[in-house]
């Protein structure tokens, strides 16, 4: 009898084991992803992090009640980010990913005609929604102690490809940029900026009038010549891409689809119609890229006062010395114009 007993003891046991070592496999090494793409991102948010957690993870794991009691056990903790899980991951191998692996992203922007657009671009790709962003900028200690205005703190946005976290937020992203912007003046630019007497918000500004006027790059250093001689001269820089913007600023509509300057159109007042207002606009008009940046601290050096759109040349401009020679050259662009009836 007590043989008996000891043998059934023995396979009760031998049962419980086995269901035990069947549940720990189940709970730590069993496959328990649910997606069938090699890969899944699952992004963490900052807010009401451990629910948040669980809501994504639920989405990518089969069994989100046997992921729970690992985490239980292995005292996870979520943290913000985003993560990278494998197809056929367990749940031992998930939580350890999910414990240290923040991966960031590469976050690429250019041509941004504000600091708007890009704070809505830029709210697309990390966790920081772009009002916040916005209002990080235009912080009024910020603006103070970097000895920024509104007008022009877009200036620290150099178009480049960024290394982030997704769960960056506002205040980190903007600092980010202000890093970058300082690390964008090298010695050799603020050599040459000196020697043209110019601020670097200035640099900027002029720089983004140059980006639009061309959208040649080898053709860039010419047109910033052309400005930089005007400046010398004190004459008006009559930039129609000033104009433009003056105009979507006075709409209070930045999307504006404004092909053509009119004569009319050169008459509106704001500080940013360089045919009414002498110098650099207080900002820039648009985020300019480094070519264009570039062309206007290493110039090409020549006595040139005007330009005009090359028709023959797509793209291209026709430059003169002389309002004599310029005239001729306008005429032989607005003669191109009206054959094609288009009018200014």
């Amino acid at each position: 009898m007590k043989k008996r007993i000891l043998v059934a003891i023995a396979l009760i046991g031998f049962v419980l084991g086995g269901v035990f070592v069947g549940h720990f496999y189940r709970v730590f090494f069993a496959k328990n992803t649910a997606f069938d793409s090699p890969t899944k991102e699952v992004l963490i948010p900052s807010i009401n992090i451990n629910a948040a957690a669980y809501d994504s993870l639920s989405k990518v794991v089969k069994r989100i009640d046997l992921f729970q009691q690992a985490a239980i056990r292995k005292r996870y903790i979520p943290v913000p980010g985003r993560f990278i899980l494998e197809n056929g991951m367990n749940n031992n191998e998930m939580i350890n990913r999910l414990r240290s692996e923040n991966k960031p992203i590469k976050l690429a922007f250019n041509n941004q005609q504000t600091l708007m657009h890009l704070a809505g671009f830029v709210a697309q790709k990390i966790e920081a929604d772009s009002i916040s962003i916005v209002n990080a900028f235009l912080d009024a200690s910020f603006l103070e102690e970097q000895k920024l205005t509104t007008e022009n703190v877009f200036s620290i946005c150099v178009p480049n490809t960024y290394e982030f976290f997704w769960n960056t937020n506002a205040k980190q992203f903007r600092d980010r940029m202000l890093l970058e912007y300082n690390r964008f003046w090298t010695p050799k630019r603020e050599d040459a900026r000196k020697k043209m007497r110019l601020d670097r918000i200035e640099v900027i500004a002029l720089a983004a009038i140059v980006q639009l006027e061309s959208y040649r790059d080898i053709e860039r250093p010419t047109v910033a010549g052309v400005y930089l001689n005007r400046i010398r001269k004190r004459m008006r820089l009559q930039a129609d891409p000033t104009v433009i913007y003056a105009l979507k600023r006075k709409a209070n509509n930045f999307d504006l689809d404004i092909r053509r300057v009119l004569y009319k159109d050169l008459k509106i007042e704001s500080p940013y119609n360089t045919y009414r207002k002498r110098g650099i606009p207080p900002g820039p008009i648009t985020m300019p890229d480094v070519s264009a940046i570039d062309a206007v601290l290493f110039p090409k050096n020549h006595s040139y006062l005007y330009f005009v759109a090359d028709p023959d040349r797509t793209g291209f401009h026709l430059f003169a010395k002389t309002l004599t020679q310029h005239n001729t050259n306008k005429k032989k662009y607005t003669t191109w114009l009206r054959q094609r009836n288009i009018y200014r």
